[in-house]
């Protein structure tokens, strides 16, 4: 198997009670939240996959006592992780999940119910996905609610290939359905670890912009900051979390801020290398 060695053992066979729906995680140091994430789902399958990226942590142990079956594979950027364990799967039906999401169990009764006369009746399945930040037990009920496609047939989707851009690319012609249920998702250990993972997004981010060729005017740097705060904070309805939600979205608006901040940097660097390696002829 390209990529790595597999630990865990379910069995291949579909049994009793568990949907013929593979259910698959990418992780990387998630030990403090991947066991709630398993144990909210591994009744649903009998194909859990987690494909860890070199977690130090004892995400790999943890996964695979839960009866995940690990697989290793060098992180190659959002994207092709997720098709690398796609790959993996057993089952054409697929659900996605993040390793700081939990299935609530209204969601996993309506999972449960779509198979319960076979197919479902559509070959993409929207989820709705609330952030529960520190302090709450559930969502606030006007929380902002991202709708991706996260239950599909393989054969219809497949996640894009772009390293930072994480969506399921459907068929032509494919309309996905939408679950009423809600994924809860644990994005925030701390303000602190929260901002250093978006630090590291907006490296990504700039690498990517730098590989398409694309180029964001300078004058962006100047808006980047206070329009992104603003679209967090009410656009994305960060407000209605009081102070947390102010500051929340003050870490989203500093990470799209440095996204741009680097991509600029980048080139000012680039286009200084250019000038000492070929200096301008001062003949012209």
């Amino acid at each position: 198997m390209t990529g790595g060695v597999a630990t865990g053992s379910p069995s291949g066979n579909h049994r009793a009670g568990r949907l013929p729906l593979s259910i698959f995680l990418i992780a990387h140091d998630e030990v403090d939240r991947i066991g709630a994430t398993i144990r909210a789902v591994r009744d649903l399958t009998d194909d859990l996959v987690v494909v860890d990226s070199g977690s130090t942590d004892g995400t790999q142990a943890l996964a695979a006592s839960l009866g995940a079956r690990v697989i290793h594979n060098p992180w190659p950027g959002y994207g092709p992780q997720k098709r690398f364990a796609e790959e993996q799967c057993r089952h054409v039906w697929l659900l996605n999940l993040d390793a700081d999401e939990v299935v609530p169990d209204a969601l996993a009764r309506e999972i449960r119910g779509l198979f319960a006369s076979g197919e479902p009746r559509q070959p993409a399945w929207r989820i709705g996905i609330a952030e529960i930040f520190p302090g709450e037990a559930h969502p606030h009920p006007l929380a902002y609610r991202l709708t991706p496609v996260r239950l599909y047939r393989k054969d219809r989707g497949r996640y894009a290939a772009s390293p930072v851009h994480d969506r399921v690319v459907l068929e032509a012609g494919v309309r996905p359905g939408r679950l009423r249920g809600v994924i809860h998702h644990f994005s925030v250990r701390s303000l602190g670890d929260q901002l250093d993972k978006l630090n590291r997004y907006s490296d990504q981010q700039a690498d990517d912009l730098e590989a398409r060729g694309v180029v964001i005017p300078t004058w962006r740097v100047f808006v980047e900051l206070p329009g992104n705060f603003l679209k967090a904070y009410l656009g994305r309805r960060h407000a209605v979390r009081g102070t947390y939600g102010f500051l929340t979205a003050m870490n989203y608006a500093i990470s799209r801020h440095l996204r741009v901040a680097k991509h600029v940097e980048r080139r000012r660097l680039a286009a200084t290398h250019r000038d000492r390696v070929d200096p301008p002829d001062p003949t012209f």
